[in-house]
């Protein structure tokens, strides 16, 4: 059987690509599990610095695999519990939770549709790039279910604004690439095919960064968004700063910019 994800690892960098390209990269059990073992296994990695995803074939990811769901529920003998179904849900919703604790920076490259839980996906990416034919949803409120789901209400808000993300939560209208843009949805908006090009200057940039420094940098950031004050955050920074000033990389970063070349980091 073709895996439902593949990772490739190149330079410190892992590609991870969803591969169900004749489903639109629906989410299945087999890719829901695939990317709940793969997330939860880069909280000791320190091989990879940095993440890419990216959908096969013409769309990044479409939600939730609606005709599987269909038939594993015509299937059952009776509707499953209370238990069964939350048990199900948070198996969905641990992957966005994982994405967020994981230490590496991921950047989520959005072509065709990112829709439901699809779009949840990208959300839960620190950068995202998108091609002309992205179109990006809230599409639980158009099953019948809740607009908030899968961390949604969560990133959102954060990201475009409560105003903007209620029209998308509320109404599950698409957000088309260029309105993405100018909302500050996606970093960037390129031709069809560009996509990996697109993303090879973010991901040189984060390699320049000493590893220790770009961990602590997302977990700083993670921290700041929900934090209680500014004073919060100013001790979480100058906690950060003082564990890389005390490493080899530093020394290393220093030497490097006044020799005006690129830092070269010991992997641990």
């Amino acid at each position: 059987m073709t895996s439902p994800l593949l990772i490739e690892h190149r330079d410190g960098v892992d590609w991870v690509t969803l591969n169900r390209p004749d489903s639109l990269n629906a989410l299945d059990p087999s890719l829901i599990d695939a990317l709940n073992t793969y997330f939860e296994g880069l909280q000791r990695n320190r091989s990879t610095r940095v993440v890419v995803l990216k959908g096969a074939g013409a769309s990044f990811c479409a939600g939730l695999d609606l005709k599987h769901a269909m038939k594993r529920r015509a299937g059952q003998q009776e509707p499953p519990g209370v238990t069964e179904s939350l048990d199900s849900q948070r198996r969905i919703a641990d992957v966005v939770m994982l994405m967020r604790r994981c230490p590496q920076p991921i950047i989520a490259l959005i072509q065709g549709a990112a829709a439901g839980g699809g779009f949840a996906l990208a959300l839960a990416a620190d950068i995202r790039i998108a091609t002309n034919s992205a179109r990006m949803n809230c599409a639980f409120i158009k099953l019948g279910l809740g607009g908030c789901d899968i961390g949604t209400s969560y990133f959102l808000p954060r990201l475009v604004g409560v105003s903007v993300a209620s029209e998308l939560i509320l109404t599950g209208r698409f957000i088309g690439a260029e309105r993405a843009l100018a909302v500050g949805l996606v970093s960037e908006v390129v031709e069809e095919g560009e996509l990996e090009a697109a993303a090879a200057p973010y991901v040189e940039a984060m390699m320049t960064a000493s590893p220790v420094g770009l961990r602590l940098s997302k977990e700083c950031l993670n921290m700041s968004v929900d934090a209680g004050s500014i004073e919060a955050v100013i001790a979480m920074e100058d906690r950060n700063q003082v564990l890389c000033s005390r490493s080899e990389d530093f020394n290393e970063g220093i030497r490097a910019f006044l020799e005006k070349r690129k830092p070269v980091y010991i992997r641990r």
